[in-house]
């Protein structure tokens, strides 16, 4: 059931006794060519690549493209594609392209589109949405938002991911108020995060949010995520216990090693239930937690990012200085 068949008022008012919607109303606003570049592993367009992550090891082929170089593998069923641009301004026209036509196709299908955002220098990277043509043929109405994570701070704090998203894109597109998902600041971190389960319970409730036939964990049409310098995506880092938590769909983090410590976060299971994931990278500094977890070499240190594995597609988006040790 599409969003578009509910009543506005009854599910508004329904999820803002859940958790707090985006308080604020928005106002709309209403070429360069780029070189193609290859791996730096010196595989050449056209030839043979192999990818290792975690214990699998499979075959793919690089494609040639105008605009990147681009390898695509399959394993498992799951499709699996990572793109290298040669500027973080390349990728960012690329991925406000691939977010379009999802948000496109979502919205033919299901009448809705749910977007999860995560922090970082990601928001950074959709501001191509905030340009023609994006910003005046996206179905805006359609988008609903959430977070993967949040700082438990109040909403105008400068560590806030809802701060973060509203001063940098949400507050210039026209998302209805009542599509955009904040966690309860008021509440503690736990029960932020029960709070925001709750939420997403009923989301899923409302056919808002489609559930995964595989487990009935929530199933998001796309989201988006950073990786850290020491891999770790959403709050979920490298050796921690919540990265095996597989019952709860939100949980909290009190002793995060990157401040602010108190967060909440979805968990593995409700992430690699989603249809598209775009993990987006840039920069040289985590060029040595990309080529763990794309590279050839193994760890018996898995990486939480080399834990993504969506149910449907997964998409690496990388500047060339991510990718300079591949």
């Amino acid at each position: 059931m599409a969003s578009s068949s509910l009543s506005a008022s009854t599910f508004s008012s329904s999820v803002r006794r859940l958790c707090r919607p985006y308080a604020q109303l928005f106002s709309p606003q209403v070429a360069f060519n780029l070189k193609r570049v290859d791996y730096s592993t010196g595989v050449r367009p056209g030839a043979s690549a192999v990818i290792a992550t975690e214990s699998r090891r499979f075959d793919c082929r690089t494609k040639a493209s105008f605009m990147a170089g681009i390898t695509t593998a399959t394993t498992a069923g799951k499709k699996k594609e990572v793109e290298i641009f040669e500027s973080e301004e390349a990728l960012a026209v690329s991925l406000a392209k691939y977010t379009a036509d999802l948000s496109e196709k979502f919205c033919k299908e299901r009448g809705c589109f749910t977007v999860v955002l995560s922090g970082g220098s990601l928001i950074k990277s959709l501001r191509k949405l905030l340009e023609p043509p994006y910003i005046d043929s996206v179905e805006w109405s359609k988008w609903h938002v959430l977070w993967v994570d949040e700082r438990v701070v109040p909403k105008d704090h400068v560590d806030s991911n809802y701060k973060l998203a509203y001063d940098g894109f949400l507050a210039q597109v026209p998302i209805l108020p009542g599509n955009v998902y904040a966690i309860n600041d008021a509440l503690s971190a736990e029960g932020a995060a029960e709070d925001y389960e709750t939420c997403i319970k009923h989301l899923v409730n409302m056919k808002v949010v489609e559930a995964s036939s595989a487990r009935g964990f929530p199933k998001f049409d796309l989201m988006l995520l950073g990786m850290g310098p020491d891999g770790h995506v959403a709050s979920l880092f490298p050796g921690h216990q919540l990265c095996n938590e597989n019952e709860k769909w939100v949980t909290c983090i009190k002793d995060s090693p990157k401040p602010p410590p108190e967060r909440i976060t979805f968990t593995f299971p409700v992430i690699n239930s989603s249809a598209y994931i775009a993990l987006v990278v840039c920069g040289a500094g985590k060029a040595d937690a990309v080529q763990r977890a794309l590279g050839k070499d193994q760890n018996s240190d898995v990486l939480p990012v080399q834990m993504v594995s969506p149910e449907g597609e997964l998409k690496w988006f990388l500047d060339k200085g991510a990718a300079s040790k591949l």
